[in-house]
């Protein structure tokens, strides 16, 4: 299973980038981009691959461990940026980041500690990728309209794993499918 941690925005929060992304796509050039979809937004908190089925009960196991460990936090969308000279445009975080990199650091770590084959250890950059291009793009006016983008405050008090389905039509502009596969409090809340 391709698989993913992730932390999910809520439902009104997504409903306000929404309404955000419909305002970028109005600018120049949009229709050059890629965009994603609400079932596609999360912050990633680590990326695992191809996960073996036999490792996926030891991972969920520590993922259970590292959200019973983690306190519930504050989170809300703020901002923008791009990654690869205009490859992704995102929105970042603002609240409680320090949390928000412990509980990527723990899900890191509960890969490693689970077997999964993990890559070099990079910074977590918190950032919900809103679209993509296969090609570098000018996508300053976009970062800067994002600049002004803050949505609600919410609480974040689950960890998902997450599975994505990657698209098999071969249709143009098709997006991987998500599916949580498993979720956990965090603090031991709920």
């Amino acid at each position: 299973m391709r698989l993913f941690a992730a932390v999910l925005p809520p439902e009104d929060v997504t409903h306000e980038l929404a309404a955000e992304v419909a305002e970028l796509k109005k600018l120049p050039g949009a229709d050059g981009l890629r965009w994603t979809g609400r079932p596609g937004w999360h912050f990633t908190l680590a990326f695992y691959g191809e996960v073996d089925d036999d490792l996926v009960p030891d991972l969920s196991a520590r993922l259970e461990r590292a959200a019973h460990r983690t306190t519930p936090f504050a989170l809300a969308l703020s901002g923008g940026g791009q990654f690869g000279h205009g490859r992704a445009l995102w929105t970042g975080a603002d609240g409680d980041l320090a949390t928000l990199r412990l509980l990527a650091d723990r899900s890191e770590a509960a890969a490693r500690k689970a077997g999964v084959p993990m890559g070099e250890h990079r910074r977590y950059k918190a950032h919900l990728t809103v679209a993509r291009s296969r090609s570098a793009v000018a996508v300053r006016p976009y970062v800067a309209a994002l600049e002004a983008f803050t949505s609600r405050t919410w609480t974040v008090d689950e960890l998902v794993l997450v599975r994505s389905n990657l698209p098999k039509s071969g249709v143009a502009g098709e997006q991987p499918r998500y599916e949580a596969v498993a979720r956990w409090p965090l603090g031991g809340a709920g």
